[in-house]
C-alpha cells in the first residue's frame, strides 16, 4: 500500500474513533465518537422541574381557541361541539374567511360566536388574551412550534397537531417551556386512540402477549391526490407547505402515527427508553417528479427519500421499526404490530391476534378448539371473545358516541374527549411533552444517521435522567365521585351556554333582517 493510501486509511479510522463536531440540518450540534453520533443535551435550568405526571388545577370549564382552520381545524371545532363543559372563545387562521366560516359550526350547535383573528400574526394577538385556557393548534407544520411557544409564553396549555415539533431546537424549547410554566404541551396523536390500538394496549398491559419484544409502526399513505390541496401562502408558492418541506428536509418527518401507539406499549420514558437509532432512505424519484409536475421546472435536489426506514433499540433490549412513505402507490398502512413472547397483534394489512390455545386459556378466554396455534390468526369468534375480555375502558366509554361524531372513524373524538376529561378532572394528560419529543425526534436524528452513512445515533433522554422513575404507561382516571361531579358541572354549563347562544344568534338574525 502506498504512503498516500495508508495515510488516507489512517485518517478515516481516526474520524471513526475521535470526537468530531458537526451540526444537524437545523444546526443542532452533535459529535461523532467511535462511529456513533451524539446530540447535545442541554442542562435543565436551575429552578426548573420535570413535567412527568404534570397535572394542572381542575377546570370546570375549558375555554379553548383554535388556530389553523384549513384541513384539520374545522373538523376539530365540529367535534368539540359534542364535548360538554367547553366554550370556543376565538378562531384564528391566516385567511380570515376560513375562520369566519367556522362560526357556522358554532351557530349550528347553538354556541355563542367566537372572536375572529387572522393574518400572519393573528395568533399572537389571540395568545395575549386572558380568557383562554387552551390553544388547539392545527396550521401548517412550520407554525406548530411558533404558535405553541407564543401560547405557553402567555400562560396557555397547548394541544398541537402532528408533528408538533420539526427539529431538536423546537423540541427542547417546548420541554423547557412545559417544565418552567407547568403548562401542558400535548401532541394530538389520534392513532393512539384507535379502537384496535387501545384494546391491544390494554391486552399488552394485562400480559396477554407476554413480554413485547419487537414492534412496528408506519405512515404509508400515497399523497399524490393531495399534494395540490395543501395551503399555499401566495402565487410564488407553487408546491404548498407539505411537499416543500419534504423537498428541503430529510428524515422521518411524520413518524408519530406509527411510533406513538407502539411507544405506549413499550412504556417509553416510563420504565424504558429509546436508546439508539439507525435510519436509511431510498433515493427520491416520485418526490422529484411531483415538484417538476407542479412547477414545470427541473428538480435537481429533493432531500427526503421516497421511503424512509428507522430501527430503534431500547434500554431494555426491545426493537422498534418505523417506516415513512408518502410518495409511492400503496394501500394505506400504519403497520401497527406487536410481537410478544406469548402472543402477537397486527393491524395492517390483516387485522388480528395470534395466540395458542394454552395462552388463550391463560388469558381467561375459552378457545374454540384445543389445537389453536400462534402460527395462525385467531378465528373471528376467538378474536371477538378476546376483545370482549380485554376491551379498553376508553373504548367501552366512548366507542358509540365516537362512531357517531366521527373523526377518522372516531379516534379523533376520543382523543379530544380525553384531553378535556383530564383538564376538567385535574389529571396528567395521556400524551406529555416527553412523548412529543420522542415521537418527533426521528426527523432530525434520522437525517444525522443518513447524512453520515447510516451511522447509529444516540436518542437523547428528553426526561434528563428520569425515564425510569415511573413504572408503566397508564391512562389517568378520576374517582367515580369526582368524575360524576365534573361531568354534571360540564353538562350544566353547556346547557346554560346553549341558551345564551340561541339568544345570541336570534338577536344577530334580527339585526341583519333575517327571518
Amino acid at each position: 500500500m502506498s504512503i498516500r493510501k495508508s495515510w488516507a486509511a489512517l485518517c478515516l479510522l481516526g474520524s471513526l474513533l475521535l470526537p468530531s463536531t458537526a451540526s444537524a440540518q437545523f444546526n443542532w450540534p452533535y459529535k461523532i465518537t467511535g462511529g456513533k453520533a451524539v446530540t447535545e443535551v442541554p442542562a435543565r435550568p436551575a429552578g426548573q422541574e420535570s413535567a412527568l405526571n404534570l397535572a394542572a388545577p381542575k377546570m370546570k370549564v375549558v375555554l379553548v381557541a383554535f388556530v389553523g382552520l384549513g384541513m384539520r381545524g374545522p373538523s376539530a371545532v365540529e367535534r368539540w361541539m359534542h364535548i360538554p363543559g367547553i366554550q370556543v372563545m376565538a378562531l384564528c387562521d391566516h385567511e380570515r374567511g376560513r375562520a369566519e366560516k367556522c362560526q357556522d359550526i358554532l351557530r349550528r350547535a347553538s354556541m355563542p360566536a367566537a372572536d375572529i383573528y387572522s393574518g400572519e400574526d393573528g395568533y399572537k394577538e389571540l395568545c395575549r388574551r386572558k380568557d383562554i385556557d387552551l390553544v388547539y393548534i392545527a396550521p401548517d407544520w412550520k407554525h406548530h412550534f411558533l404558535v405553541a411557544r407564543e401560547a405557553m409564553t402567555h400562560g396557555k396549555h397547548v394541544a398541537i397537531e402532528v408533528p408538533a415539533a420539526m427539529n431538536l431546537s423546537e423540541i427542547w424549547q417546548l420541554i423547557d417551556l412545559s417544565e418552567k410554566t407547568r403548562l401542558h404541551c400535548m401532541m394530538l396523536e389520534n392513532c393512539c386512540y384507535d379502537f384496535f390500538e387501545l384494546n391491544s394496549l390494554n391486552m399488552a398491559q394485562k400480559g396477554v402477549f407476554g413480554e413485547v419484544l419487537y414492534v412496528q409502526g408506519a405512515y404509508r399513505h400515497d399523497l399524490t391526490p393531495f399534494w395540490d390541496a395543501y395551503w399555499k401562502k401566495d402565487a410564488q408558492d407553487r408546491l404548498g407547505w407539505r411537499l416543500d418541506y419534504n423537498r428541503k428536509f430529510r428524515g422521518d418527518i411524520y413518524a408519530t402515527h406509527g411510533l406513538g401507539p407502539v411507544a405506549q406499549v413499550l412504556d417509553i420514558h416510563r420504565g424504558d427508553r429509546m436508546k439508539t437509532l439507525v435510519a436509511m432512505d431510498t433515493k427520491s424519484v416520485n418526490g422529484k417528479m411531483h415538484v417538476e409536475q407542479m412547477t414545470g421546472e427541473k428538480c435537481d435536489g429533493f432531500r427526503n427519500g421516497d421511503q424512509t426506514t428507522t430501527l430503534i433499540s431500547t434500554e431494555n433490549g426491545k426493537v422498534i421499526e418505523i417506516h415513512h412513505n408518502v410518495m409511492t402507490p400503496q394501500p394505506y398502512n400504519r403497520m401497527y404490530q406487536l410481537t410478544g413472547t406469548r402472543g402477537f397483534a397486527n393491524k395492517y394489512p390483516v387485522e388480528g391476534y395470534a395466540l395458542s390455545a394454552d395462552e388463550l386459556k391463560k388469558s381467561g378466554v375459552t378457545p374454540s378448539a384445543d389445537d389453536l396455534s400462534g402460527h395462525s390468526y385467531l378465528s373471528k369468534t376467538d378474536a371477538q371473545a378476546l376483545v370482549r375480555k380485554y376491551e379498553s375502558p376508553l373504548v367501552a366509554k366512548y366507542e358509540k358516541e365516537a362512531k357517531e361524531v366521527g373523526g377518522h372513524g372516531g379516534m379523533d373524538f376520543i382523543m379530544d374527549s380525553r384531553l378535556v376529561y383530564c383538564l376538567q378532572n385535574g389529571l396528567p394528560l395521556d400524551i406529555d411533552v416527553y412523548d412529543l419529543a420522542e415521537w418527533c425526534c426521528l426527523a432530525e436524528l434520522g437525517a444525522i444517521s443518513m447524512d453520515n452513512g447510516n451511522i447509529p445515533v444516540e436518542v437523547p433522554d428528553f426526561t434528563r435522567g428520569q425515564w425510569n422513575s415511573i413504572k408503566g404507561y397508564r391512562h389517568a382516571y378520576a374517582s367515580p365521585a369526582d368524575e360524576a361531579q365534573a361531568a354534571a358541572d360540564a353538562m350544566a354549563f353547556t346547557a346554560r351556554l346553549k341558551e345564551k347562544g340561541k339568544k345570541y344568534w336570534e338577536k344577530a338574525d334580527r339585526s341583519s333582517g333575517k327571518k
